[in-house]
């Protein structure tokens, strides 16, 4: 993977040896507001430990903590598969050959299956703080570096200090409250949910619910149904869950009435809440075939109670950095002295390089807090969702906001948060294998543009959706890519056999399938769309499926490559590996326009919309790898100018691709003008153009969706280090607006580890550690130079003066 080329050196690259690293200092990464959030979207403050989610609203007399559990999800299993699809593919095939493209998408809708299910809000605790006030020296803070939430303020000459953290070792929500005076806690408890439940208070500071969520939800974007949610009678399908909060007081009295707990003249008092739900597999009813949802989180807080609340913080804060501080970021800018949401609303203007910063590491601290080893992956929203009928039904969408919000596990160093994924795509394979059966007669597993927690795989829209997103058969494909990426930084050859390559394997054997040779010889994919962008037909209408589109090519190009690496690293299958080589070289060419670009479809048309917030076709530039200066400059000039004629403008996620794709041209300014529009305040209102950010740093699609702020914090990486194209590389995208700085513990493929600093908009020094014995190509600029590493040594480049060579 990482190779020696001979090129002319432009600057004398200095080589040292050291037996250590120097550690970053801890720089404050904090957010902050003057006043309580309003707004669960734009204001509020998450916080989570990958399986738990909370939004902190900071209220000083009422105060609301919303509440998620990663496994709450409506339905169940069940047969969403469509045995008359595969009968329908000859005729929408025929129907594209012959240029009937509106005919062919009606035909398309033939092989359709039913929606997903929803991702549900577990409810809310309320507090009621009676008599407090006038309040003054308000301040409500999410600090990244200890992941935990702060409200201060006075109210009648007493100082209030809460304290909220998710704790990933206890696997429960705690928050502490304290006043410098004594007795002066006093709050009323209560516990709701949107769901079916029941709340009641007990004895020993208990606050019990009990519920159930629906056994069907439609998705907010499908309104012709009568009953958009459907609920079964106990013992009927449907999740059920229980969340208990815990009142561990320090003086004074707690006392249940009814559905509250009432906390009076308390010196001080830690709130524990824990929850769970019947989940039992992705293929068991958690209805008929669920877990008792009581017993862990009961555990859990007999376990907590016994625990002094300065070990819970400690635990937990040591739990978490020792993730987040695996990497530093420092591009030379202050942090905030002014709130966060003035901060943002002054970026345009100041251009301060502390909110670059800021957006890097909440990304990170996002990762941490949503996707641990044994939770759900991050769907749209992470783990955060407040509504019965979420956008998109908060989901897993695969046609490309899944695999971004994995976009910084390996490069920003949190290789660990990439287990859920995996699992899921190990799930995907079981449902995608009976899918591809059944939908298309063909061997392997097939994914199509959205999954749920019951690992739905079939193209959805209940025989009526629209197939620019429901017909688009390579989810499994592009799901198989963040598959291979974790070997590539790993060089994990055990995973790669074990857990990798049969899912791999998997998705090769459909594609092989799914491929036929048109009337040239070529092999391509029929139908085929570029997901959710339509092209204008000869009669002016739009239609969406035609022949092998641009991303299909590239996705089928980029499974195949990875998997001929795949089997000469684990050196089986020799047969099969002929196979794949002989169809990557048979795949349709791809073509360009007539201003240079690469196009989008294979046949000639024009798109609906120039500028639309999908950059499909440019796959290949990112997250892909086919495209390079040094392996394909044609194509790579090529995928430019398709970027350059998309804009500038889109959607928050887009814009977190277009910075990513920004940095693989390396093109740093330009790269760092899609990062100004994304730290722009944005609405609430959907917009389906114009995205940004909001006062609590959550990407604005808008609505929310949390891949945008992975997007960033991927994109910021990719600036500073690149190494997909066989050379660690250095700087490749640095802006002028970063022109001194330092990152510590950035990742690159092949096991390495990258510490580089720089001045003047030049390298000054980078530290690499590595497996003993392996060869490090290093570019610097358009040098490259190859060095081994030492054994159980750091690998130090100093240019100091960049002489030409």
């Amino acid at each position: 993977m990482f190779y020696s080329t001979t090129r002319k050196t432009f600057c004398s690259l200095l080589f040292f040896v050291l037996a250590g690293a120097t550690a970053a200092a801890e720089k404050p990464l904090v957010l902050w507001y003057d006043a309580p959030a309003e707004n669960w979207e734009t204001e509020a403050l998450p916080l989570g430990n990958g399986r738990l989610g909370a939004m902190v609203f900071g209220g000083p007399a009422h105060e609301r903590i919303a509440l998620n559990e990663d496994t709450l999800w409506s339905g169940g299993p069940k047969d969403w598969n469509n045995p008359d699809a595969k009968t329908w593919i000859p005729e929408v095939r025929r129907l594209i050959d012959a240029g009937e493209y509106e005919a062919a998408d009606k035909a398309a809708q033939k092989m359709q299956g039913p929606f997903t299910q929803s991702y549900m809000p577990l409810g809310d605790l309320l507090l009621e703080f009676p008599g407090l006030g006038g309040v003054s020296a308000y301040r409500r803070s999410l600090d990244l570096n200890t992941a935990t939430c702060s409200v201060s303020f006075n109210a009648g000459g007493v100082d209030y200090q809460r304290d909220y953290i998710a704790s990933h070792p206890a696997d429960l929500i705690a928050v502490r409250f304290t006043a410098s005076r004594p007795g002066m806690i006093s709050f009323d408890l209560g516990q709701t949910s949107q769901l079916r439940a029941q709340t009641q208070a007990e004895a020993g500071g208990r606050l019990i619910m009990r519920g159930k969520a629906p056994a069907h939800v439609d998705p907010n974007y499908h309104d012709k149904s009568k009953e958009p949610v459907i609920y079964e009678e106990d013992g009927g399908e449907g999740m059920t869950f229980y969340g208990e909060a815990r009142v561990l007081q320090e003086g004074g009295t707690v006392t249940p009435d009814g559905e509250l707990l009432r906390v009076r003249d308390a010196n001080a008092v830690t709130l524990l809440y824990a929850a769970g739900t019947s989940f039992n597999g992705f293929d068991r009813s958690p209805g008929r075939d669920g877990i008792d949802p009581s017993l862990a989180p009961q555990q859990r807080l007999d376990a907590a109670a016994g625990v002094a609340w300065d070990t819970l913080l400690s635990e937990h804060a040591k739990d978490h950095q020792a993730l987040f501080h695996r990497t530093a970021l420092d591009l030379g800018g202050v942090p905030n002295t002014a709130p966060t949401n003035e901060v943002i609303a002054a970026f345009r203007t100041n251009r301060d390089p502390y909110l670059a910063e800021l957006l890097f590491q909440f990304g990170r601290y996002l990762m941490i807090a949503a996707s641990r080893p044994g939770s759900q992956p991050t769907n749209l929203q992470g783990i955060w969702n407040d509504k019965l009928r979420p956008p998109w039904s908060s989901n897993y969408t695969v046609n490309i906001n899944t695999e971004m919000n994995y976009w910084p596990v390996e490069s920003a160093n949190l290789a660990e948060c990439f287990e859920p994924l995996l699992r899921m795509v190990e799930e995907v394979s079981v449902t995608g294998r009976n899918t591809a059966a059944t939908n298309y007669g063909l061997d392997g597993w097939v994914a199509h543009h959205n999954v749920d927690l019951w690992r739905h795989s079939s193209p959805v829209g209940d025989l009526a959706g629209d197939p620019v997103w429901a017909n688009w058969p390579m989810g499994g494909v592009w799901l198989c890519q963040p598959v291979w990426e974790h070997y590539a930084f790993s060089r994990d050859e055990q995973y790669l056999r074990e857990r990798a390559w049969p899912l791999m394997e998997g998705a090769v054997r459909f594609c092989l399938g799914w491929l036929y040779e048109n009337k040239d010889g070529y092999l391509i994919t029929s139908p085929s769309t570029s997901p959710e962008h339509k092209f204008k037909t000869q009669g002016g209408q739009q239609a969406a499926v035609s022949a092998m589109t641009a991303m299909d090519r590239s996705l089928i190009w980029d499974l195949f490559t990875n998997s001929i690496e795949a089997l000469d690293v684990l050196g089986i299958e020799p047969a099969l590996r002929e196979r794949i080589a002989a169809a990557r070289e048979k795949l349709l060419p791809l073509q360009k326009g007539p201003q240079g670009e690469l196009l989008e479809w294979s046949h000639p048309c024009v798109p609906e919309d120039p500028h639309h917030r999908h950059m499909s076709h440019v796959f290949g530039l990112h997250p892909g790898r086919e495209f390079t200066p040094e392996t394909s400059p044609e194509w790579y000039e090529a995928a430019r100018q398709a970027v350059l004629l998309r804009g500038d403008e889109g959607t928050g996620w887009s814009l977190g691709w277009k910075i990513n794709l920004w940095a693989r041209l390396r093109d740093g300014d330009h790269a760092h003008r899609l990062i100004e529009y994304l730290l722009t305040p944005a609405g609430t209102k959907s917009n389906y153009q114009r995205g940004g950010i909001y006062a609590n740093f959550l990407d604005a699609h808008p609505p929310f969706q949390i891949d945008g702020n992975f997007g960033a914090t991927a994109g910021i990486a990719e600036m500073l280090l690149q190494s997909h194209a066989g050379a660690i590389h250095l700087l490749p995208a640095l802006p002028a607006n970063w022109p001194a700085g330092s990152v510590t513990g950035l990742r690159a493929r092949g096991g390495f580890t990258v510490d580089i600093s720089w001045a003047e908009g030049k390298l000054a020094s980078a530290a690499i550690r590595g497996p003993e014995g392996a060869t490090v190509v290093l570019r610097c600029g358009d040098v490259e130079k190859t060095m081994p590493m030492p054994n159980g040594q750091i690998l130090r480049v100093s240019d100091p003066a960049l002489n030409a060579g």
